[in-house]
């Protein structure tokens, strides 16, 4: 069975030739959002963005050419847009076809001479050069943050654990800040914080990646207490392995917060026991399953973790000074959760929202009784697993006009004082945040959930500003915390470039390394105590395996480290600089 697929403008021009005749087959595959056959065949049905296309009898040796566009005038960017997980399915038998697209090849580096300062992201506030340099094999961990520094040194294959001693003295700091100070025949440590001694390590480490340790004082903090990084585990299950390989890039680039988004439209990741039926019938997704291939690789995709898993990735995270925030998704992007509990749903809904993924009905109905006794169970059982105490409940794409059509959401809407979409998904979401505060957690939430008349979400939740900076803006100056996550530069799953060899989303940008730093957090310096931090999001609709998300990262996660924690940006080349360097210390896979 032979098959490829190319790139025509708008339109995907698919090519079979079949090794035997096959009787009415039917194409299969997903996509970034629906499509449907313009030539070589009909659609046959769909859901999302995974679609059927029934094609005619099919002989052995002859190629057949299948016209596929995207629908409601989206158009592909590049070569991550083409039909993924490609199969046909005939009769009882389903065919998997030959097609593994080679993932993203970033940009190459140019060449723009050596960085004039440390060789560090993020960079030191405060660098005091003294002359000279102390050149080790490694330092004595007799503390337990250096302790951690050097578990992670030795599984990236580094040695840090070593004979020269290393002076800590506890200082009344700021959390996570740190002075390191090294001479020719002495290194010390001061902090308040486990978290400044442990950054105070990871300095050394890297510094000792780059060659003899520069003699001098560093003097470190960050800018924000929050700085993270998203991973949707949701869309490709992720090995327990790749995110621990991620929380420890976290930790060399001093970040602090993992966003653990492992509940979407796909699937529900965590294995709850108070409804199980949830994670046991959205962990896999394709043939003989309850939702079809989903942004799947092939015929069956898919996994869930373990609360054992679960508590195994906190600890690692914890060692890493990193918090990890879990989140639960309501009441949009809930394809799955419909799916496996009807009743969340109002029987007689005839609203026609369709998601921007092109789900019909992806919404609970805060009507319903059914979707509380769910909601509120997971919300308490997924916060009690996480030490954090932060909840992250989703609240974001909501479909235009949402419970319009059914009868008891305006019902409750009349009994509430409510008059729309929005001020229903404000008056649920904040309901929903009610729970988790009862159950001793922050709740958390996208910027969406500060719509609606009652003022939205409340409950001392922090907002994430994704769409742009404007709406956590408007956030912080209606009271609320703001993380700034704005698409346009930190969504590392949107491509490098306009190159349609290139991979990766591209509604909001075309991101480049330069582009991750071209912005200020806070351009409003009134709002300052209320924008808290920045966050790198990375979404997975086009990762159909573990090692594509590498040469996505990086390097921009690196300008995501430097706007979480530097005050001053490094000028775009330095930026550059830099990079190369970090090319050595975390080298990427392009091959996919």
């Amino acid at each position: 069975m032979d098959y490829t697929c190319r790139l025509d403008g708008a339109k995907m021009i698919c090519t079979i030739t079949p090794d035997r005749d096959l009787s009415a087959p039917i194409f299969c595959f997903s996509g970034m959002s629906p499509m449907t056959a313009t030539g070589g065949g009909s659609r046959l049905r769909g859901m999302g963005s995974f679609t059927e296309i029934a094609l005619p009898d099919l002989k052995a040796g002859q190629p057949h050419d299948v016209v596929v566009e995207y629908t409601h005038g989206h158009k592909p960017a590049n070569r991550a847009w083409l039909p993924l997980g490609p199969y046909l399915r005939v009769g009882q038998d389903v065919i998997a076809l030959p097609y593994q697209p080679k993932g993203c090849v970033p940009p190459a580096l140019p060449d723009l001479g050596p960085f004039k300062g440390l060789p560090l992201v993020p960079q030191p506030q405060r660098w005091e050069p003294r002359g000279g340099t102390l050149d080790i094999a490694g330092v004595q961990c007799s503390d337990d943050a250096l302790r951690a520094v050097a578990d992670l040194a030795k599984r990236r294959g580094w040695t840090f654990n070593g004979a020269f001693p290393v002076t800590i003295t506890t200082a009344d700091m700021p959390d996570d800040a740190y002075r390191l100070e090294i001479a020719p025949d002495s290194i010390q440590i001061t902090a308040g914080s486990y978290g400044g001694r442990f950054y105070a390590g990871i300095t050394l480490l890297t510094l000792m990646q780059a060659g003899p340790l520069p003699c001098g004082v560093i003097t470190d903090a960050p800018r924000f207490g929050w700085r993270g990084q998203h991973l949707d585990t949701a869309r490709h299950y992720y090995h327990p392995q790749t995110i621990l390989d991620l929380l420890d890039l976290m930790a060399l680039l001093k970040l602090n917060r993992f966003h653990w988004h492992f509940a979407d439209d796909e699937a529900f990741r965590l294995q709850i026991d108070s409804y199980p039926e949830l994670w046991r019938k959205t962990e896999f997704c394709g043939e003989g399953h309850l939702l079809p291939a989903l942004f799947a690789g092939g015929v069956e995709a898919g996994g869930s973790y373990s609360k054992d898993t679960a508590r195994a990735i906190i600890a690692h995270a914890a060692a890493l000074n990193i918090e990890v925030m879990p989140e639960i998704e309501a009441p949009a992007h809930a394809i799955a959760m419909t799916h496996v509990f009807p009743d969340t749903r109002d029987p007689a809904d005839n609203g026609p929202e369709t998601s921007v993924q092109g789900y019909q009905g992806n919404c609970v109905n805060p009507a319903m009784p059914k979707t509380w006794e769910v909601l509120e169970a997971i919300a308490r059982e997924v916060g009690d697993l996480f030490p954090f105490g932060h909840l992250h409940l989703g609240c974001d794409e909501l479909p235009k006009d949402t419970w319009m059509g059914s009868p008891k959401a305006r019902a409750l809407m009349a009994a509430e004082g409510l008059e729309t979409t929005q001020d229903l998904q404000g008056w649920t979401i904040a309901k929903l945040a009610a729970t988790v505060v009862q159950n001793g957690q922050r709740p958390t939430a996208w910027e969406e959930a500060a719509q609606g008349s009652n003022g939205g979400i409340g409950h001392d939740a922090i907002l994430f500003s994704w769409t742009g900076q404007g709406p956590g803006l408007e956030a912080a100056r209606a009271g609320y915390d703001v993380v700034m996550s704005p698409a346009q530069h930190v969504y590392l799953d949107m491509a490098h470039s306009a190159d349609p060899d290139d991979w990766g989303a591209s509604w909001a940008a075309f991101i480049s390394l330069a582009d991750t730093i071209n912005w200020d957090p806070v351009p409003d310096p009134a709002l300052s105590d209320r924008i808290i931090g920045v966050q790198g999001t990375f979404w997975s609709e086009f990762t159909t395996k573990d090692d594509q998300i590498w040469p996505m990262l990086m390097p921009r996660m690196l300008g995501v480290a430097v706007k979480a924690w530097q005050v001053a940006d490094p000028s775009a080349d330095d930026l550059t600089r830099l990079a190369v360097l970090y090319q050595d210390i975390w080298p990427v896979e392009t091959g996919a």
